[in-house]
């Protein structure tokens, strides 16, 4: 005799964010590089900003990414230049998605209910009230409408943000490095 248990299947909601900051010294092509992923991962730039001089250029792009193309973008984006810093946070949605449909349907009963008390008699203030309180839930339930539009089909939302700083490649040489290790070890033996 065992016990059964049911499956509970949850519609997810999440919102999933990566951060990639990297560094190049060929900024030019490595930017190039950059829009072309994101245009053969079907993403979009929602916000972008550009500013320094030769030498000294910084690259900021919020990337709104397809679910199912986050994780290539991501990985082909942390291989541009050389990253200096790379995250990404998954944060759960299911509770306000929730939320804002239990509160949706509230409204909707109320303003049902205001809407029946409209065909009853009754003074003109009464019914001012009424069809003011109407109007104020139909704002509301508009609002929560554009709040649940965010969730769309989707079970998840995806963005990158992208940072691509400009700054001189220093290449040491393996005689340079074993130099100034030697130099470095006999000071500290002398002292």
């Amino acid at each position: 005799t065992g016990l059964e248990q049911a499956s509970i299947q949850v519609d997810q909601k999440y919102e999933k964010v990566a951060e990639i900051n990297t560094e190049t010294s060929k900024f030019d092509e490595e930017e190039k590089r950059a829009r072309d992923l994101i245009k053969r991962y079907e993403a979009l730039i929602q916000f972008e900003q550009k500013s320094g001089n030769k030498g000294f250029r910084n690259l900021n792009l919020v990337i709104g990414v397809p679910p199912a193309n986050f994780d290539s973008l991501y990985n082909d984006l942390i291989r541009i230049g050389k990253v200096q810093a790379k995250q990404i946070t998954k944060k759960d949605k299911t509770n306000e998605y929730k939320e804002h449909n239990a509160k949706k349907s509230s409204l909707e009963k109320i303003r049902t209910s205001l809407i029946d008390l409209k065909t009853r008699s009754g003074k003109i203030e009464e019914f001012m009230k009424h069809e003011n309180r109407v109007l104020e839930i139909e704002q509301q339930l508009q609002e929560l409408s554009v709040n649940l539009g965010d969730f769309d089909d989707e079970n998840e939302f995806c963005t990158v943000r992208f940072s691509l700083q400009e700054g001189k490649e220093i290449n040491i040489s393996f005689i340079q490095r074993v130099k100034v290790a030697l130099e470095w070890t006999i000071k500290f033996y002398l002292r």
